[in-house]
This record gives structure tokens, C-alpha cells and sequence, in this order.
């Protein structure tokens, strides 16, 4: 867990032989987990569980929409490093850019929107006022 500045979150990760399909490179599915897994690491640094945020506040986050860009393979046993950047917040939804970059090679990109939902019944919630006044 590194932070860059007060704005942009870093996760670092490793890739595994699993994270690899038939061509020795990552899937391009697996991305998206390392990002989700970035997003949850960056809500835990900024004080926040998720199980607590449905225990105690009765939401959830949930992926609205994903636009990414593909640009560059990631192979096995390769360290990489994930970055988190809040674009835009709303009541009820956020949207952040992450980036896997390989040092300054940038292979994967994407822009995410997620809504904030209550955990009943999975419609749209307000976000708790004390992390929507902690995200940047």
C-alpha cells in the first residue's frame, strides 16, 4: 500500500503462472480484478471495510459501467503497480481511472463507474456523508 500524493492511490502486485492464459501473457479479464482488488485496498487505507460498510451503514458497491483500454501485455512473475484516481464523485456514484503500469509503461487503463447501492434491495444509495467527505 503506497500513496503517491493526497490524490492518487498506488497497489502494488506480482503476476502469477494463474493470473496467465495459453500465451504466457495476463488475461485480459484478470486486470479487472487487480483493479478491483486496488479499489478495495484503497477504501481499507482510507479507513473504510467494505463488510463493515454493509454491516454498519446497509451499503454495497457495485461496477456500473467499465471503459478500458488494452495497451501493452503484463507476463508472468512481472511486479506491477496499480493506481487509483477519483475523477468524479456524486451522492451516489463514483467514477475513478486506474492505470497498471510495468515502471513508467503504461499497459492497461480504465475509466470505472460505480454505484453506491443499498445492500436490501441494490438500489441506488447515498453514500455515507463520512467516507463521501473522505474521497477525493
Amino acid at each position: 500500500m503506497i500513496t503517491e500524493n493526497e490524490n492518487v492511490f498506488l497497489w502494488p502486485i506480482r503476476i502469477y503462472y494463474e493470473d496467465t492464459d495459453s500465451g504466457g501473457v495476463v488475461y485480459y479479464a484478470n486486470y479487472l480484478k487487480f483493479m478491483e482488488r486496488a479499489r478495495t485496498e484503497w477504501l481499507r487505507a482510507e479507513g473504510f471495510e467494505q463488510d463493515e460498510l454493509i454491516a454498519k451503514e446497509n451499503v454495497i458497491f457495485a461496477v456500473r459501467s467499465v471503459q478500458a483500454d488494452y495497451l501493452s501485455p503484463a507476463r508472468f512473475n512481472e511486479k506491477l503497480v496499480i493506481s487509483t484516481k477519483v475523477i468524479k464523485k456524486g451522492k451516489a456514484s463514483i467514477t475513478v481511472e486506474q492505470v497498471v503500469k510495468r515502471d513508467k509503461d503504461v499497459l492497461c487503463k480504465a475509466t470505472i463507474k460505480i454505484a453506491c447501492l443499498s445492500a436490501d434491495d441494490f438500489k441506488p444509495a447515498i453514500m455515507p456523508e463520512n467516507l463521501y467527505n473522505k474521497i477525493v
